[in-house]
């Protein structure tokens, strides 16, 4: 679940960052966040990856799903 790190100071690994539309570059920002990183996990031990998220997970992660 980790991004890979090991070439975080090589600037053309982040160049894909100046095309990103604002959904993208908060993607990014939180699927490096731990605390969604555990949340992440602990739905796929519980299989429900896929299930609708919450109302209140959607709140605390500033996620919001068309449809």
């Amino acid at each position: 679940m980790r991004p890979d790190t090991s070439h975080w100071r090589d600037n053309d690994s982040y160049d894909y960052f100046d095309t990103l539309p604002i959904e993208g570059l908060a993607w990014e920002c939180l699927r490096r966040h731990e605390p969604y990183q555990r949340h992440y996990r602990a739905l796929l031990t519980a299989r429900a990856e896929k299930a609708p998220f919450r109302p209140e997970a959607q709140r605390l992660w500033g996620l919001r799903f068309p449809g």
